[in-house]
């Protein structure tokens, strides 16, 4: 075989290369963008019902807090009750947001609002009173609402402390059984900040008696 003749069959194999590397680049590009996508998809990775639970059961019980840390502006005599209360509202209202926008992502039903303690989730651990664990009834709230000063000060720290610790508990379920990563972070930010926060109401309260 001439040189020749070797030329065009050279050129026909580079090109034929040419044209199968192209053609792989290309399916490469096409398929890079979705498994990209499919990827972020599934970073939080996969939930369960215990995450759900948590999630439904948290949403009212965080709004009660808010409810409960606003009313201290105007009726708290004591400025560390009025700075834990802005702390509490702080860190509690972005976790609500959080919470609603997984349910939401998860296609499950996010608690109304203004659900009472006898409205909450099934699942949740609950107290005598048929709330959830650390929920004020509507008597108890009533009894904030008309408390100022002083009395304000030691109603707001003894009910705080207790509904702190029921989400502690509800928290530590979570932890504990839960599989969607970011809940289970939050449950453990919920934890240690509540946990820290009722140390330090029960040190406020000690100082009043």
């Amino acid at each position: 075989m001439t040189s020749t003749t070797r030329s065009p069959i050279r050129r026909a194999a580079l090109a034929a290369v040419t044209v199968t590397a192209a053609l792989l680049l290309t399916a490469c590009g096409g398929d890079a963008e979705p498994a990209s996508s499919a990827s972020a998809a599934a970073s939080g990775g996969e939930h369960n019902a215990q995450d759900v639970t948590f999630a439904q059961g948290m949403i009212p019980h965080h709004r009660q807090a808010l409810e409960m840390a606003g009313l201290a502006a105007d009726r708290a005599s004591s400025a560390q009750v009025k700075d834990l209360a802005a702390r509490i509202e702080k860190a509690q209202d972005p976790e609500i947001e959080k919470m609603t926008g997984w349910l939401k992502a998860w296609g499950e039903d996010v608690p109304e609002e203004g659900a009472s303690a006898d409205d909450s989730m099934p699942g949740m651990d609950h107290a005598g009173s048929g709330g959830m664990a650390g929920m004020m009834d509507d008597a108890e709230m009533k009894t904030l609402e008309k408390a100022s000063g002083a009395a304000f000060d030691t109603a707001f720290l003894t009910l705080m402390v207790e509904h702190h610790e029921g989400a502690v508990a509800m928290a530590g379920t979570e932890r504990d059984k839960g599989r969607y990563q970011s809940a289970k972070d939050t449950a453990e930010d919920i934890v240690t900040g509540q946990t820290a926060e009722i140390a330090e109401m029960k040190g406020l309260l000690a100082e009043k008696s």
